[in-house]
């Protein structure tokens, strides 16, 4: 039920952490990919271990989902390239620290707005308008359980989170019949930026989960193969908690 053989699927925060799981599972299960970050190389540099382990077309893009313009440039090179894009998954996204909420400056705020928000919006509707239009597709929005949870440290994010989850029932709405469109709440997991963290903060976050533990990225891959494949075809507006059983 997770053949996407014949498949297009678009990936933005595509070239490392989860995104990258994703990619490589995805090309793994048949489909051509395209991949999105704001890092080319990063980008071209996974396109060619696809090809080479895979056998599957790729298109690395460099691309700053929280820029419109970025957005449309995005869409339109994965148009050129394949005629059309089936699965579409908004995974970029960003939390920057900061002292305290008083200090936390426009431009922070207008930032992580922009790529947890903003970028998704604009490429859900642009990519899903035309799969209504089309054959269909499927979009997965990559949210976080600080969505439900928000803490001191993290309120644009959560924030922004928040309203993904609001997108990703409204789209589910918008689009439908032809487009099913659900999220993976994710809770914390490790990538690139927890290489810097400390044994104290993965025992501070595992011991705030039942499960005991952090996540490693192909950890929330199957949920994601799921939710992308013909297995969740009556799945639509659903938004996976996949956190470990945060307490």
């Amino acid at each position: 039920m997770s053949d996407l053989s014949g498949k297009v699927a678009l990936v933005t925060g595509g070239s490392r952490g989860l995104g990258k799981e994703m990619v490589l599972a995805f090309a793994e299960r048949g489909a051509d990919v395209v991949i999105a970050s704001r890092k080319l190389d990063s980008c071209e540099e996974l396109a060619t271990e696809v090809r080479e382990r895979f056998g599957r077309k790729a298109l690395p893009i460099a691309c700053n989902v929280g820029n419109w313009s970025d957005c449309d440039a995005l869409v339109e090179a994965a148009y050129a390239e394949f005629g059309r894009v089936d699965i579409l998954v908004n995974n970029a996204g960003m939390s920057p620290l900061y002292p305290s909420v008083d200090q936390v400056s426009e431009a922070l705020y207008d930032k992580v707005f922009g790529i947890n928000l903003k970028g998704p919006f604009r490429l859900s509707a642009n990519i899903g308008t035309r799969m209504a239009e089309g054959q269909g597709g499927t979009i997965l929005n990559i949210s976080s359980v600080a969505s439900i949870r928000p803490n001191a440290m993290i309120l644009p994010y959560a924030a922004a989170k928040a309203g993904l989850n609001a997108l990703t029932e409204g789209f589910a709405q918008t689009l439908a019949p032809k487009v099913r469109v659900n999220a993976i709440m994710c809770g914390t997991f490790r990538t690139d930026i927890s290489k810097a963290w400390t044994p104290d903060m993965f025992d501070f976050i595992a011991s705030g989960t039942a499960l005991g533990r952090v996540a490693e990225p192909h950890e929330i891959v199957g949920a994601a193969l799921y939710l992308v494949s013909d297995a969740a075809s009556y799945c639509t507006g659903s938004i996976l908690r996949l956190d470990g059983g945060v307490k």
